[in-house]
């Protein structure tokens, strides 16, 4: 298969790419590469099946030429997580929304989208969600997404990826996810004040992410048209047993809650993955061996630069 992949560059298409790649697509990288990261794809360069463009997302001038030479479309390019969404307003939108809107416009109705977006825009849930659930996102990052997964629904030949938060080590590497973050700081600071330690999350590692999308091609017939919660059962958790596991496996890291004060990133929920897992998918990458991952990396890398915000 022909795909493109926008954001190519990024936290997950430095994963995404090489796989697919492997997979035996070919594949076309469009990425602005406004972070200096075009690194990150270095080890795919010479591959005559990969192709790069610089260039951003949100230019209809250089996706159409690219769409007349693809089957499928990965449109990774998007401003995450609610700080660098709240930072930059005007981004968020043309980014994660306005971009979304002209590739459902200028791409065949023959031609197959698979979107990310984020399994935030439940918001706040006491029980279980599902992908019927109702979608309640409690900041702009999740409204946006939300937003672009409607557009592409309604254009049918699209499977939507309501993500978890990934953790995992990357070549674009992500500092600011959650896991990421906390082992971060359990390796370098030995210490983090949590706050409203109770809310809960879901969690996936960014190789399993690329797997599912791998799975979603794969699989396109009878998937496409509606949307999969992807993440990882075990990694259902609070933000306070997230830390307990990491205490278990990073001698000497100790947390304590906040007496006072609160999380803007106000999600609590814990998602179902069943559906997912009825197409025959299963993650293969638990929660310990991902902190375990982080460890050695950030033995490497002290570098807080690899953050959105």
């Amino acid at each position: 298969m022909k795909i493109l992949v926008t954001g190519a560059a990024g936290y997950l298409g430095s994963v995404l790419v090489p796989a697919l790649l492997v997979a035996g697509h070919r594949v076309h990288a469009l990425d602005r590469m406004s972070h200096g990261q075009g690194q990150a794809l270095a080890s795919c360069c010479a591959n005559p099946r990969f192709d790069v463009t610089v260039g951003d997302a949100r230019d209809k001038s250089v996706l159409k030429p690219l769409l007349h030479q693809v089957d499928a479309v990965i449109p990774l390019a998007a401003v995450v997580g609610a700080p660098a969404c709240d930072l930059d307003q005007f981004a968020a939108f043309s980014t994660n929304l306005t971009a979304i809107g002209a590739l459902a416009e200028l791409m065949a109705p023959s031609q197959l989208m698979v979107i990310p977006v984020t399994n935030s825009g439940y918001g706040r849930s006491d029980a279980p969600c599902t992908e019927t659930s109702p979608l309640r996102p409690v900041s702009l990052y999740g409204q946006t997404k939300v937003a672009a997964e409607t557009i592409a629904l309604d254009r049918e030949n699209s499977i939507s990826l309501r993500l978890a938060t990934a953790f995992g080590a990357s070549p674009r590497m992500r500092v600011d996810l959650m896991v990421n973050d906390f082992v971060y700081r359990a390796v370098n600071d030995h210490a983090l004040v949590l706050f409203e330690g109770h809310y809960r999350r879901n969690f996936v590692h960014v190789a399993d992410v690329a797997r599912a999308f791998l799975h979603a091609l794969a699989n396109s017939d009878d998937m496409r048209g509606r949307p999969y919660n992807v993440g990882l059962d075990e990694a259902n958790l609070t933000k306070r047993a997230l830390c307990e596991r990491i205490a278990a496996l990073v001698p000497g890291f100790t947390f304590t809650e906040a007496t006072v004060g609160s999380d803007p990133d106000q999600r609590d929920y814990v998602v179902s993955n069943a559906r997912l897992a009825a197409t025959g998918f299963a993650p293969i990458v638990g929660l310990d061996d991902g902190i375990a991952e982080l460890v050695k990396l950030y033995a490497m890398l002290n570098d807080r630069r690899y953050r959105n915000a």
